[in-house]
């Protein structure tokens, strides 16, 4: 019997050690390689309905279960003899079918998460008065104005994805949540679902002493190193469309000369505890820090295909011009910048 349990306990430890060794690659370092998804009804910022970080699970399942039949009634076929929508509104094209933003609150760390931001404590990005206003006043313009695609979210001009999906940081959006990793000892490559952003991220044997600020990129310019089991990340010199246009999808505003820090650390054999910090001394108050998990996900990432701009681009400002010529205001005119 006592060889028994001791066979059992070498065969469970050498289980242990084998799943381990199978998160590893073979340099020996943490296995990030995969396709993740951060699909999930958490936003970055904590929504005003929720005062704390942690949502108690009763809560969130009852939410949940709410959402699935709002989403289950919303999803009725269209009539194709109602028209166009007349009331501006140009989101009432979508359906939910279209639709795939996640059916859970995130879990962190064991907690159901009401915001993926934990610093500050109140879970909102911490503006400046001044960067807060810039933010309102572009966000006016832009969304009035069809003078030319300058003017219009680099989404709609199929640059990069809408809400900072692409990163950095690497937010949830409204569908194409998921990220492809692939390592090498000496690369990391992100690739989105979102216009397939990706970027290609080499690794250093440490944080570089200096960083160049030439070449900027639309994702920024990323260097990571590890630091134990753990990938750190450090992205700077964001395009300038980046930087001024406070849009990233319309989602935040990053600040003239952001530095945003992200750290992979595995949680598990089907979870990535991702983390980040966004700094800018000009745009916000403080540091701001996020908290957020990668599930491993069985679906392939397909070919991305960016209606919006394509199509929808065109059309948009062939409209613009038919109401100029008819003597119709469509929105502010000028530089959207």
């Amino acid at each position: 019997m006592r060889h028994a349990l001791i066979a059992l306990v070498i065969a469970a430890c050498g289980a242990e050690a084998a799943a381990q060794a199978a998160l590893r690659t073979p340099d020996g370092k943490p296995d990030l390689q995969g396709v993740w998804t951060n699909a999930s009804l958490t936003a970055l910022e904590r929504p005003a309905q929720f005062k704390q970080l942690v949502i108690p699970k009763e809560q969130a399942e009852q939410m949940e279960k709410r959402r699935a039949q709002m989403m289950a009634a919303s999803n009725a076929r269209t009539n194709p003899n109602e028209g166009a929508p007349t009331d501006g509104n140009s989101n009432a094209g979508y359906n939910t079918f279209w639709m795939d933003p996640g059916t859970r609150y995130g879990v962190v760390k064991g907690e159901v998460r009401s915001s993926w931001i934990v610093d500050p404590p109140d879970g909102r990005i911490p503006y400046t008065k001044e960067a807060k206003a810039h933010f309102d006043a572009f966000l006016a313009k832009v969304r009035g104005s069809w003078d030319g695609p300058e003017t219009r979210p680099q989404g709609e001009r199929c640059i990069v994805g809408f809400g900072s999906t692409g990163g950095p940081p690497m937010v949830n959006v409204l569908y194409n949540n998921h990220y492809q990793i692939v390592q090498t000892p000496t690369h990391v490559v992100i690739t989105a679902e979102m216009i397939h952003d990706s970027r290609v991220i080499p690794i250093l044997a440490g944080k570089p002493a200096k960083r160049d600020a030439n070449f900027p990129q639309w994702l920024g310019n990323s260097l990571g190193w590890w630091e134990g089991d753990t990938l750190v990340v450090e992205t700077v010199n964001f395009h300038r469309d980046i930087r001024v246009r406070p849009n990233m999808g319309d989602s935040y505003y990053v600040g003239e000369n952001p530095v945003v820090t992200e750290r992979f650390s595995r949680a598990g054999p089907d979870a990535i505890l991702y983390e980040f910090t966004v700094a800018e001394p000009s745009a916000f108050t403080q540091p701001w820090r996020a908290e957020m998990t990668l599930s491993a996900s069985k679906d392939k990432v397909y070919e991305y295909a960016c209606h919006e701009g394509n199509y929808a681009l065109p059309g948009i400002l062939a409209g613009a011009r038919r109401d100029d010529r008819e003597g119709r205001k469509t929105g502010a005119v000028g530089d959207a910048e």
